[in-house]
């Protein structure tokens, strides 16, 4: 896979990355269209909400083949098979980050917060819920 510019501060490569894909050997490369839903997750949340706290935003899990989703545990209606999805947090922690979102006003399909471990990020232009749910 080239390397490639979602944003100014995410790149393909931290949007795909998995370590289970990596030890377990499973692909998990994008197609086109899905490369493109990525780029709109960036350009459309998650860059923006980084320059809103003006911290870096650390990407645990991304994009997942439906193989590695299913490895994973990942629900098969998952928004990460389709890149509109990632699994976020900061050096603050997720819950931070979760009122960060709250207080950017910015448009987001689902924010879940996994409390102490991340926070489930998604996007979908046009068809935002602006969902928010605590696990």
């Amino acid at each position: 896979m080239t390397k490639m510019d979602l944003t100014e501060n995410f790149k393909l490569e931290e949007l795909v990355y998995s370590y289970t894909a990596a030890v377990c050997k499973i692909e998990n490369s994008p197609d086109e269209a899905t490369i493109a839903s990525l780029k709109q997750l960036c350009e459309g949340l998650l860059q923006p909400l980084r320059n809103h706290i003006g911290k870096p935003i650390t990407v645990l899990s991304g994009y997942r083949s439906k193989e590695l989703n299913s490895k994973v545990g990942g629900v098969v209606n998952s928004q990460h098979l389709a890149g509109e999805a990632a699994d976020c947090t900061t050096g603050d922690g997720p819950e931070k980050l979760l009122s960060a979102l709250r207080a950017s006003k910015l448009p987001f399909d689902q924010a879940i917060l996994y409390r102490e471990r991340f926070l489930h990020l998604s996007y979908r232009p046009g068809k935002n819920r602006q969902q928010v749910m605590i696990r």
